[in-house]
């Protein structure tokens, strides 16, 4: 009995702990928004397109949470003022009923707020590139990424979300050895993030002779795509020297300083002419060889990022390396990572994934609430 109430008081006690540091938090986060919102008042700040843009955008992420604080706030107010009026024998029956009512609202609020407080993935609204290819198990892990391809389709038709192929090798027997998808649409890496990795398939092939059932695999890489901004200098970044031609020319080419070198300080990417008798014209050259470097490094950043991103994204594509397990005779789906096994497989790979995704999404946002409220 001892110990039962000590559990109890322990639960009590965390519960009320967390519900202060979800109080503290969004105390902080209203604090921040009048400080943004006098920021934005400022004449130096309103000067600064730059600033004002950036304390706006920060402004603007705020709002909606703030204005369900602000409601919380004014009904947990109401909420304490009918439990005080419970023990008036006169008011009782009136303060009873606020109570009923108010104590459900503010129970949603909270998860409302808590759901609220998790910061957004900024690429969560970027379009992806969806790549599928045939892992472990020959042809009927070609055929299996086909039944994979035809699932996400499915599901982009169903969610008005719009693909094409960019890239496609099909296999000996069907299917795919890889395909290379590009989707478009709303919050498309939101919703399909999750599906990195390696999903394995259990079933009898149809090449398959003696009815035995396979283990195989594909491969499933879900990159947000990535733009190639364009290469903007600043001047305070770049040092500037000159120095005499050598080469042909004669005597005005060694006399004179025309040529020109640009130093861009925190790459270290140098580029320099020397091509023109003209100083401004070397310029121009130079400059112009600077920002073309700086463009090719850009896009190997860009191309390496991709890469890197792939590699973290994929395992080996081997059987036991999985995500997801679709077992045919048993008409069973399993997630791995959430324990989620559902038996309606052939509504998900005709691209029912919703109950998937969503549960991924929910048990991620839990995640990183705990983190959120940690910190």
């Amino acid at each position: 009995m001892y110990r039962r109430l000590n559990a109890i008081h322990i639960s009590f006690y965390l519960c009320a702990l967390f519900y202060n540091m979800l109080l503290d938090k969004l105390h902080s986060i209203y604090d921040r928004y009048q400080y943004l919102e006098e920021r934005m008042s400022d004449p130096s700040v309103v000067s600064n397109m730059d600033e004002y843009s950036k304390i706006s955008k920060e402004y603007k992420d705020l709002k909606e949470i703030v204005g369900v604080y602000l409601i919380y706030k004014k009904k947990t107010e109401q909420f304490k003022q009918a439990k005080e009026m419970l023990s008036d024998p006169e008011l009782r029956d009136m303060a009873q009923m606020e109570y009923d009512q108010l104590r459900p609202e503010l129970e949603q609020m909270e998860e409302e707020l808590k759901i609220l407080l998790i910061p957004k993935d900024p690429e969560d609204s970027k379009d992806v590139i969806l790549e599928i290819r045939s892992g472990t198990g020959g042809d009927e892990a070609s055929i299996f990424a086909g039944d994979l391809y035809r699932m996400y389709t499915r599901y982009f038709e169903t969610h008005g979300l719009k693909f094409e192929i960019l890239d496609v090798n099909e296999g000996n027997v069907g299917g795919y050895n890889k395909v290379v998808l590009e989707v478009t649409g709303e919050n498309v890496y939101g919703k399909l993030k999750f599906e990195s990795g390696a999903h394995r398939v259990q079933r009898v092939p149809k090449t398959e002779a003696q009815g035995r059932v396979h283990t195989s695999a594909a491969t499933v890489v879900v990159m947000p795509k990535l733009e190639l901004e364009e290469v903007n200098i600043n001047k305070a970044d770049l040092r500037v020297d000159t120095f005499r031609s050598s080469g042909a020319g004669g005597q005005h080419v060694n006399k004179t300083e025309s040529g020109v070198r640009f130093t861009h300080i925190p790459s270290g990417i140098v580029a320099e002419s020397m091509d023109s008798r003209s100083q401004h014209k070397n310029r121009e050259i130079a400059f112009n060889r600077m920002l073309q470097k700086m463009q090719d490094a850009h896009i190997m950043r860009y191309e390496n990022e991709v890469a890197s991103k792939r590699r973290s994204l994929v395992g080996s594509g081997d059987r036991s390396d999985k995500i997801r397990t679709y077992n045919y005779p048993q008409n069973r789906v399993t997630d791995h990572r959430i324990n989620l096994t559902l038996y309606n497989l052939n509504d998900i790979v005709n691209g029912d994934l919703d109950e998937i995704i969503e549960a991924l999404q929910v048990a991620d946002q839990a995640e990183r609430l705990k983190g959120e409220m940690e910190e």
